[in-house]
């Protein structure tokens, strides 16, 4: 069953690792995937506990992306199928056919 679609502004993270920047604030480290609080798994059917990641609801899917550079410091992996699942509708296609062939 396809899983279904989740905003990046409601998903958190899930980690396989953690690491604290000098002002104590816990972040996300290794591979993250993208996580919905109250779910025991991740947006691409990862089950948390049996993959031993650590969760973090404080942090938004949006901050770890390489390109925001807010909590992506020890991020090496951002799981594709999470980021899939929680693309924007702005990034669908922007044009829709009118008068389809027959």
């Amino acid at each position: 069953m396809p899983q279904p679609k989740v905003q990046a502004a409601t998903a958190s993270v899930a980690a396989s690792d953690t690491w604290v920047d000098p002002d104590g604030f816990r972040a996300p480290a290794g591979a993250v995937h993208a996580w919905v609080p109250g779910l025991n798994q991740t947006v691409c059917g990862l089950p948390l506990s049996r993959a031993r990641l650590n969760r973090f609801s404080h942090v938004t899917w949006d901050d770890v992306q390489p390109e925001s550079g807010g909590h992506a410091d020890a991020v090496r992996f951002v799981c594709p199928a999470c980021t899939v699942a929680t693309r924007r509708s702005r990034d669908r296609r922007s044009w829709r056919r009118t008068d389809p062939r027959p």
